[in-house]
């Protein structure tokens, strides 16, 4: 029963790690951070990722331009893409180390402490991907909500708006964690439990040559 709940986590947490470790690379390199409409011409949709600036227009045609240099960049963009491409690194090696300690991984049979281990640091590296996705991407989020409420700019300025990477960079993040804390969870129950070793207790002395009762001499006379 221990086995069977084990290999299902395995197996969903291997699943969700590699699903959050595509989106998140998938998060990084779209330019669909940011969105923006322009009330004057609004044949025109704006995006905004982190290596580029995007503008599609009605007929279908986009045109992207990359970002200047990487040090013009705001804060939130600069920390963004170091924390992405990190988290992509530590999702991917997770994904490495989880991989041979999986019970149908063949690899290391014949050393469960090994495997153990190899799950223990994969579920950690996967779990240190997921909140570095999370934070970049939360980040980027909160500074969009303030400069859309930002009173101090006019109303007739456009503003930047939430896009599709921001909600995939979430499921990431979430998938990763998620992923990570099964892989790391279902080491628990590969130690085998080891029997208390049986007490030695002697057995109590006996005097005499035998433990039967000799017969009283007055049934014996009876016997007789």
């Amino acid at each position: 029963m221990a086995g069977s709940w084990r290999a299902k986590a395995q197996a969903g947490g291997m699943l969700l790690a590699l699903l959050g470790w595509v989106s998140s690379c998938v998060t990084t390199f779209v330019p669909l951070w940011k969105s923006l409409n322009l009330d004057l011409n609004e044949l025109e949709v704006w995006t905004m990722g982190l290596w580029q600036v995007c503008i599609a227009r009605e007929e279908g045609a986009v045109e992207c331009r990359a970002h200047g240099s990487f040090l013009a960049l705001p804060p939130a963009l600069r920390v963004s893409r170091l924390l992405m491409c990190l988290s992509n690194g530590l999702g991917l090696l997770g994904c490495l180390l989880a991989a041979p300690g999986l019970e149908g991984w063949r690899a290391c049979e014949d050393k469960p402490g090994l495997k153990q281990r190899l799950l223990l640091a994969g579920g950690a590296a996967l779990g240190t991907a997921g909140m570095g996705t999370l934070a970049p991407v939360s980040w980027v989020a909160y500074n969009t909500v303030l400069d859309f409420w930002d009173d101090t700019v006019p109303d007739i300025v456009p503003r930047w708006e939430f896009g599709e990477a921001i909600f995939l960079g979430w499921f990431a993040g979430a998938f990763l964690a998620t992923g990570g804390l099964l892989l790391a969870c279902s080491t628990r129950s590969t130690r085998t439990a080891t029997p208390p070793a049986p007490s030695c207790r002697q057995p109590p002395a006996t005097e005499g040559p035998a433990r039967g009762r000799h017969p009283h001499p007055k049934n014996a006379d009876l016997v007789i």
